[in-house]
């Protein structure tokens, strides 16, 4: 009980364990966080405090603090506020009670529960148990949710099952039908448990039973919470339910996308949403459309059952619902299938445990870098003696560079080594002790950092951190999981970025500038270096650097000499480092890829070099060659087919020396005389709602508004009469237009070191038509 007797807050946990689901409540939890010594807190702050207690630890600045305990969170932001007005400022204010009580004991999703445990209704339940870290990870059931409705907003049609328990498979699909299909010759159909329901209201509830009965860990689907959980929520309260999704029949919601997030977020007691299309960007996959059609013909090589492309799919979908529910159900099915194909195929649950265990971060909540780092550093801030400000508190000061890129020198060239430094800001962190704690208390020999920084060599937080990912990437590396070691690459990476960012407790100017600056001075003297080993640099880019060998290297030359390059340029910054500094280099460079062919074109326009854009020819080691793009209009998605596809086979004909000029001329051809309209779509997303656009009205908005879109993805093309969505294509395409922003940019980028143009190749043809 706190002061007065007034009863103290309650944190309840949800954890799945090898005996089924455990409720974890631990009740009577203070809310904490901290003030100056010499700060008297203004009457009502001080009502609200349940007490006040000196502590052994000190500001950022080395002020003794006293902690401020709350009988719950409410009241100290209530004090916060009141402080705020009087202009005192507390320490880890916006540190919720429950984020304190696990990143204190260093409790990243794996948790051992010791004490008693009570049975309840479908779960365990332990009272004020003893929590400890641990690494367990028990296998999680879950189920793919899918939902047809009638249009965006009316009520539901059917509901899709997929629940996956380890081996065991369960399928369920409860429609809105008043009778089951009988006599359905989809054998996709037959023995599955397709509950009928006469009503809406109906079908709700036999959601809800299904739910109590399987009991899934984890729901997941394709834009789950941003549609079929936001619309069943909406569903449920048009007959006055309650949406009891959560386990023990306790009440979800749906958090609208807010500044946090720009997603909708599902809070679902006891289970976890997770939503396919933004666990795969948060695994960094890459794919041009993210469409559930589009992916899963990308990974599983077939798609869903209705094109997306169709005009009215909404109206395809009430037409099967009234006259074919046995098409329906198998639509809707196999929407379930494909999302919890997709998710096997990529791992994706593993990969967002693993995500957790590493940053701390509740299970399914993604991105997040700040409070990634805060669980990771506060607690040993702690132990070292201080605490940490509130987000916001620190001075603004002046911001930090980004990545240094090197001027580069445009035209197309043979043998071209990659020489890449892994993951280098988290290395320069590593190296040079860069680290809140020690740029507070640097010491009496420290390492100096730039715009006046100086951090401590010994007992750096930041750089351990930073070591324990590295071994979980190496780890990774060792297991051939990719994507987890791309993940554990940009959290690590992230720490850089936060610090850099003011919505991060530990920014300040000095050690982001203290990071990039001396990324910069890294990419340079390495330039240097390798100019004076008798190499051209032709371009670099934050951490890498490209060199050009000459004409005359095969492919065995070239490998050796970017091995060479690597290892005594590595050996040269030890040496350098250890001089300089008196520290131990972590800096590592690796020779990346060798190019026997390589573009560097110009920016448009200009006979300046464009920067984070070149293209290059790769050979495999089966033999095989790969044209490998970064930047250009190939791997952009806002471009055409049509210039994406020419771009490649010209680049292609360039690089092997093969005759391109006919290839030029009938590309052009075919594109006036038809052949080509399939190539002509543009695909852009709307950024807000089409109806929101008053002026200058860009294509895709034109577009969208004449397929009565108001939002996503616009395909259209541009023809005679304007912007015309694909759905509602009537016009014959504006040929011009495509020859002029498609073809002739995407030509003579790469023409213009051939000494000819677009232009010159096509205008005798362009007089036929």
């Amino acid at each position: 009980m706190g002061r007065n007797g007034s009863r103290l807050s309650e944190i309840v946990l949800w954890c799945a364990s090898q005996n089924g689901p455990v409720r974890v409540v631990l009740d009577n939890q203070e809310a904490v966080c901290f003030v100056r010594r010499t700060e008297t807190l203004p009457p009502g702050a001080q009502r609200l405090v349940a007490r006040r207690k000196p502590l052994d630890l000190l500001t950022p600045t080395g002020e003794p603090v006293d902690g401020l305990y709350f009988t719950g969170q409410r009241s100290l932001q209530a004090a916060r506020q009141d402080c705020e007005l009087a202009n005192i400022r507390l320490l880890e204010s916006d540190v919720r009670a429950v984020d304190r009580y696990l990143m204190e004991r260093f409790i990243r999703a794996g948790v051992r529960i010791e004490g008693p445990l009570s049975q309840r209704r479908g779960y365990l339940e332990a009272i004020n148990p003893k929590l400890r870290p641990n690494g367990a990870a028990p296998a999680l059931s879950r189920v793919s949710l899918d939902i047809e409705t009638r249009g965006f907003d009316g009520e539901l049609l059917s509901a899709g099952l997929h629940l996956e328990r380890g081996e065991h498979l369960t399928e369920h699909v409860i429609v809105v039908s008043g009778a089951r299909p009988a006599d359905s010759a989809d054998p996709r159909l037959t023995g599955l448990p397709i509950e009928p329901v006469p009503d809406e209201a109906t079908a709700l509830r036999a959601l809800l039973e299904w739910f109590e009965r399987f009991d899934p860990d984890l729901i997941i689907g394709w834009n789950v919470t941003g549609f079929d959980l936001s619309a069943l929520e909406r569903r449920f309260a048009v007959h006055g339910l309650p949406f009891r999704l959560g386990r023990g029949g306790q009440v979800a919601r749906v958090l609208p996308a807010g500044s946090a997030s720009s997603m909708p977020m599902a809070r679902i007691p006891g289970r976890v949403a997770l939503d396919g299309i933004e666990c795969l960007r948060a695994a960094f996959f890459n794919f041009e459309d993210f469409r559930l059609d589009a992916v899963a013909r990308e990974l599983l090589g077939r798609g869903k059952l209705i094109d997306d492309d169709q005009h009215d799919r909404g109206a395809e979908i009430e037409r099967l619902h009234r006259d074919d529910p046995a098409a329906l159900i198998a639509y809707n099915l196999e929407d379930c299938r494909l999302v919890a194909d997709i998710f096997k195929a990529t791992n994706l649950v593993n990969m967002s445990v693993s995500r957790a265990q590493l940053t701390g971060l509740a299970l399914g909540r993604l991105g997040g870098a700040v409070a990634s780092l805060d669980n990771l550093y506060l607690p040993r801030l702690h132990r070292r003696g201080r605490v940490g400000l509130d987000i916001g508190a620190a001075n603004s000061g002046g911001g930090s560079p980004g990545g240094h890129v090197l001027d580069s020198v445009p035209g197309i060239y043979e043998n071209v080594l990659l020489l890449d430094f892994k993951s280098l800001y988290p290395s320069i962190i590593r190296t040079f002790q860069i680290d809140p704690l020690g740029l507070w208390a640097p010491g009496d020999t420290p390492v100096e950092g730039y715009l006046g920084a100086s951090f401590a060599r010994e007992g750096a937080i930041l750089p351990e951190l930073i070591e324990h990912l590295w071994q979980a990437r190496d780890a990774a590396k060792q297991q051939h999981d990719g994507a987890l070691s791309h993940a554990i690459k940009i959290i690590m990476n992230s720490f850089y970025g936060v610090l850099g960012s003011s919505g991060c407790r530990f920014y300040d100017p000095r050690l982001a500038s203290s990071i990039t600056r001396r990324g910069h001075e890294v990419l340079k003297r390495s330039q240097t270096w390798i100019e004076e080993a008798g190499h051209k640099v032709i371009y670099g880019d934050t951490d890498s650097l490209f060199v050009w060998l000459g004409a005359g290297a095969d492919r065995g030359r070239a490998q050796r000499v970017g091995e060479r390059l690597a290892a005594d340029l590595n050996e040269w910054w030890r040496k350098t480092i250890a001089r300089e500094h008196e520290l131990e280099s972590r800096l590592e460079v690796e020779f990346e890829t060798h190019f026997s062919r390589f573009l560097m074109p110009t920016l448009r326009g200009s006979e300046l070099g464009s920067k984070k854009r070149y293209a290059g020819l790769v050979t495999t080691n089966d033999g095989d060659s790969e044209l490998v793009f970064k930047g250009l209009e190939s791997v952009r998605t806002d471009w055409t087919m049509l210039a994406r596809e020419f771009q490649r086979e010209l680049l292609r004909r360039v690089f092997a020396d093969e005759p391109y000029e006919a290839f030029v001329t009938e590309t052009a051809g075919a594109l006036l005389a038809g052949e080509l309209d399939d190539k002509l779509v543009y695909r852009k997303r709307l950024r807000r709602n089409a109806d929101e656009y008053e002026r200058n009205v860009p294509p895709q908005v034109q577009a969208a508004k004449l397929a009565g879109q108001r939002h996503g993805w616009v395909r259209y093309v541009i023809t005679l009469q304007g912007p015309q969505p694909v759905t509602a294509l009537h016009a014959t395409p504006d040929y011009d237009h495509y020859l002029t922003r498609q073809l002739a940019p995407v030509a003579d980028a790469i023409l213009q070191f051939k000494d000819t143009s677009f232009a010159a190749l096509t205008d005798r043809q362009m007089s036929i038509f």
